[in-house]
């Protein structure tokens, strides 16, 4: 098993939520806090950070600007038109 350093964080389930989970860990015999970061791996692992287009805008210096109120906009005509770092058109 990896070495983890973990973070405390605090998270409000519903009540269904927690006893859904208190079952799966029992039965897998780990602890919730185990199942959660299990969860939360599966969960990153389908949403790769670097296939976010957002991403891509980091370091690519000034822009417009209206960039703030406007991101939307320019996050999606710089998808449609193929313009941002490592796409290809």
């Amino acid at each position: 098993m990896r070495t983890l350093t973990k973070n405390p964080i605090q998270v409000y389930l519903e009540v269904d939520q927690e006893e859904a989970l208190r079952a799966l860990a029992q039965r897998l015999r780990v602890s919730m806090a185990e199942l959660i970061r299990r969860s939360v791996d599966r969960f990153l692992a389908e949403w790769p950070i670097e296939d976010d287009p957002a991403m891509r805008l980091v370091g690519l210096g000034s822009g417009p600007s209206d960039l703030a109120e406007n991101h939307d906009r320019y996050l999606i005509e710089g998808e449609m038109q193929g313009r941002w770092p490592g796409k290809s058109s």
